[in-house]
């Protein structure tokens, strides 16, 4: 994994990635926060692919890392709105998605993204 700074410790940066864990941090079936640029990630592992989109619900801002995952169904803790962890679409509300960051891994890290971009709500 790439150093991060000592003295800032801020993550290693790459080309509009970010390493916010190792490879092997997380278990199918867990999840995790980071933070971004001031922003919260979550980070999840389903059939050992990550996945990782912004870890606020755009219901009412509720941290998403606090809800239960179940497969790959995330409920938000807050109002239960629930997630497919698959694709960031709702599931109740449907017209609900999460904001998406592309996911990396190289070299024993996880690499998020930067940027986000919203699933689609479209069924």
């Amino acid at each position: 994994m790439t150093e991060a700074d000592p003295v800032t410790r801020q993550p290693a940066r790459l080309d509009g990635f970010v390493a916010v864990a190792g490879d092997d941090e997380l278990w199918d079936g867990e999840m995790e926060s980071y933070d971004i640029d001031g922003a919260e990630i979550l980070l999840i592992r389903i059939d050992g692919e990550y996945r990782a989109y912004d870890g606020i619900c755009p219901h009412q801002s509720s941290s998403l890392v606090e809800g239960r995952l179940e497969g790959s169904t995330l409920t938000c803790s807050a109002h239960e709105w629930v997630f497919d962890a698959r694709t960031g679409n709702g599931i109740n509300p449907h017209t609900a998605c999460l904001k998406r960051r592309e996911v990396r891994v190289a070299d024993g890290s996880v690499l998020v993204s930067r940027t986000a971009t919203a699933a689609s709500a479209a069924r």
